[in-house]
C-alpha cells in the first residue's frame, strides 16, 4: 500500500463524510468513496500515475471521472484541497490567492478587498479582462507569471490578453445560480440547513454557518455565506451568498449579493454578471 495513495483516499472519505453528514446528494457521496477504494487498489503511487499519464490516466482508472482527477490532481500536486477546506469550515480565500507566485500575503488580502478575489479561477479571469493589470505593484512580469502559474495549475490553454478566461456561454445561466440562492437564504432561514462551525472570525468555534448542497439537473452547488474578512466589516455576513460549483470544468464559484445601486437596486445580482441579471429581470 503506498503511502501517498492512502493520504489522498482518505482525504476524499473525509469529502464523502462531510457530504453526506451536511446533506449532499448520495449518488456524490457514493462516487467520493469509489474514488478513494480505487486508489487504496492501486499498486503504484498516484503521483507516478499523474505524472506519465496526466488527468487522462486517472480519467480510465474505475469510478474516476474528471471532476474527481482534478481533485486527486490537486491533494497530490498541493496537499490539500479547496473544497475540504470549506466543507470543514476552513476556506480561507486569502490563503489561496497567496500560494500563487508573485501574490504575496499583502498583496492577496488587496485583491480580495479591492477585486472581491476569493478563487483562483477568479484571479485568473481578473488577469485576463484588465483588472489585475490595473492594480498597482502588478506589472508586466508579474502578470505574464501569474497568468503562466494558473495556466498550468488550472491546466488550461495560455489565451490572448483580449480573451476571457472563461466564455460566458460555458456558465450556468444567472436564473440558476439565483434559484440555488433563493433555495439556501429560504431554508437557511427556516433552520432547516446544518450548520457549520467556520475557522475564521469564530474565536468562540459557534456552528453559526448553514450549508445548503443542491442540485440542478447534473450540476452540484454547495452555498454558503460569505465569511471573509469584508463581510464581516460591512456586516453582510448575511446577504452575501458564495454559490461553489463542482463539475466538469473543475470548481468555479460566484458570490451573489443585494444590489445597492442602479435600476437593480433591492435586487439580488450575481456578482460580476449585472447585465445578465438586468436581461433576468426584464424578463421575467
Amino acid at each position: 500500500m503506498q503511502a501517498l495513495n492512502e493520504t489522498v483516499a482518505g482525504r476524499l472519505e473525509e469529502v464523502a463524510r462531510l457530504l453526506e453528514e451536511q446533506g449532499a446528494n448520495p449518488f456524490r457521496v457514493r462516487a467520493y468513496r469509489n474514488g478513494a477504494a480505487t486508489l487504496r487498489q492501486l499498486e503504484r503511487p498516484v503521483s507516478e500515475l499523474l505524472g506519465s499519464g496526466g488527468l487522462e490516466a486517472l480519467e480510465a482508472l474505475p469510478a474516476i471521472g474528471e471532476s474527481l482527477a482534478r481533485a486527486i490532481r490537486t491533494l497530490v500536486e498541493h496537499g490539500r484541497l479547496p473544497q475540504l477546506d470549506r466543507l470543514r469550515g476552513e476556506a480561507d480565500p486569502v490563503a489561496l490567492l497567496g500560494t500563487v507566485p508573485g501574490i504575496g500575503s499583502r498583496m492577496a488580502q488587496r485583491l480580495h478587498d479591492e477585486l472581491h478575489l476569493e478563487s483562483l479561477e477568479e484571479l485568473e479571469a481578473a488577469a485576463h479582462d484588465g483588472r489585475l493589470a490595473a492594480v498597482p505593484g502588478i506589472g508586466d512580469k508579474r502578470l505574464t507569471a501569474v497568468r503562466d502559474h494558473l495556466a498550468q495549475r488550472l491546466q488550461r490553454v495560455r489565451r490572448p490578453p483580449q480573451e476571457p478566461a472563461v466564455r460566458p456561454g460555458d456558465d450556468p445561466e444567472v436564473a440558476e445560480i439565483l434559484d440555488v440562492d433563493a433555495e439556501y437564504r429560504r431554508r437557511a432561514a427556516g433552520g432547516e440547513l446544518p450548520l457549520i462551525a467556520p475557522r475564521r472570525f469564530n474565536p468562540e468555534g459557534r456552528a453559526w454557518l448553514p450549508v445548503l448542497h443542491a442540485t440542478r439537473g447534473e450540476r452540484h452547488y454547495t452555498a454558503l455565506f460569505s465569511n471573509t474578512r469584508r463581510a464581516h466589516e460591512l456586516g453582510t455576513t448575511g446577504d452575501w451568498v458564495v454559490i461553489y460549483l463542482d463539475g466538469e470544468r473543475g470548481e468555479r464559484q460566484w458570490t451573489v449579493i443585494t444590489s445597492t445601486r442602479g435600476a437593480l437596486a433591492g435586487r439580488r445580482i450575481v456578482r460580476g454578471r449585472e447585465d445578465e441579471c438586468r436581461r433576468h429581470y426584464r424578463e421575467c
